[in-house]
This record gives structure tokens, C-alpha cells and sequence, in this order.
């Protein structure tokens, strides 16, 4: 059962970030800026509106797995951070694919993204598609307990232009089997509204 409600979040959390790399705003809104003015002083904090999935207009994501590093420019690329819902529980994540649709990559933590909080890794997948091979795809290992799939930490959430600014850590592996070997994925991501 958690392994199909993993897989539904991807196929959830994937689609918009396919789409917006080729229609921008059709299912990924785009972020309205509030201005904020604070009391006591003329400060202008800028924040996301409204909860949902947001394209990056500019920032990086970085994957590092095994000796391999993957970057996402969210000023070519499609980047994206995303809040959904399903069965009633709420998801939070990073998804992103790169403008030659070689490569794929997104990560999920169950809840809510709060700034300066860590929270469990839910779910994750890397996909490479490789030219006359067959593709890659790296998926969370399978092997371990939900505490030890690795962690997500968000160090800024929707303040000034960041949108998202966090790291995260998980174990992935290339098969199913109940044997398969993990590999360390470590990354980091700081997505930016404006």
C-alpha cells in the first residue's frame, strides 16, 4: 500500500512539472507577490500567496548520486515546488525536468513546508533517459523503515524571493528487489519567485 500511494504522489507530482516545461502556466500557477508592509519599518516582504505548485522562474536544484551530479536551472529547465493532497493527506516536494527531457527528478516529504524544520523523505525518483540504452531510473530504497528513507530540511519557505531553500539526503536504488543495493543521494535546492 505505500509503495502504490508513493508511486501515485510521483505520477501526481510529475505532471506538472512535464506540462509546464512545455505549456509554463497551464497547471502550475504562476506566483502572485504580495507586498506586506511591516509596522515599524517600510520593509516590503514578498510571499506566496496562495499554497499550490510553483514554477521556479530562476534558482537551482542539485542531485548528487553515486558520481554523478545533476543540476536543474530553473531559468531553462522546468523546477518546480509542490503541495498536494491525496486520500486527505498532505505532501509537499521538489520536482523538476530538464529542458532536453533527458533527465528527471523529484522528492517529497509528507506534510507541510516549514522554514528551519526537518521532515522524513516520502518519496523520491531520479529518471535518466540515456540515448540507445535502456533508461535509468533510481527510486527510494525499498529496504529500509519510513525514518531511515532520509530527510528533507527547508531552511526558507516563501520569504522575500525564495520560494524554497532546503537540502536533502535519501537512499535510492535501481531495482525492486528486496536486496538491492541503495546509493546515497544528497542535494540541494534554492528556488526563487522573482
Amino acid at each position: 500500500m505505500v509503495k502504490f500511494s508513493i508511486r501515485i504522489f510521483w505520477f501526481a507530482a510529475l505532471i506538472p512539472a512535464l506540462l509546464s516545461s512545455c505549456q509554463k502556466d497551464e497547471n502550475v500557477k504562476t506566483p502572485k507577490l504580495e507586498t506586506q508592509v511591516q509596522t515599524d519599518s517600510v520593509k516590503k516582504l514578498n510571499s506566496v500567496s496562495t499554497p499550490g505548485n510553483y514554477l521556479a522562474s530562476n534558482g537551482k536544484l542539485k542531485i548528487k548520486l553515486q558520481d554523478s551530479t545533476y543540476t536543474f536551472d530553473a531559468a531553462q529547465d522546468s523546477v518546480a515546488f509542490v503541495n498536494i493532497m491525496i486520500n486527505g493527506e498532505e505532501y509537499y516536494g521538489v520536482t523538476a525536468v530538464n529542458k532536453a527531457h533527458t533527465v528527471s527528478f523529484g522528492i517529497s516529504s509528507a506534510g507541510v513546508p516549514i522554514a528551519e524544520l526537518a521532515s522524513y523523505v516520502s518519496g523520491a525518483q531520479l529518471l535518466i533517459n540515456v540515448p540507445g540504452k535502456k533508461n535509468l531510473e533510481y527510486t527510494l530504497t525499498h529496504t529500509a523503515k519510513v525514518q531511515d528513507f532520509g530527510t528533507i530540511s527547508m531552511e526558507k519557505y516563501s520569504q522575500d524571493t525564495i520560494l524554497a531553500k532546503g537540502n536533502f539526503h535519501t537512499f535510492m536504488s535501481r531495482d525492486n528487489k528486496p536486496n538491492a543495493p541503495m546509493y546515497v543521494a544528497d542535494g540541494s535546492f534554492e528556488l526563487l519567485i522573482k
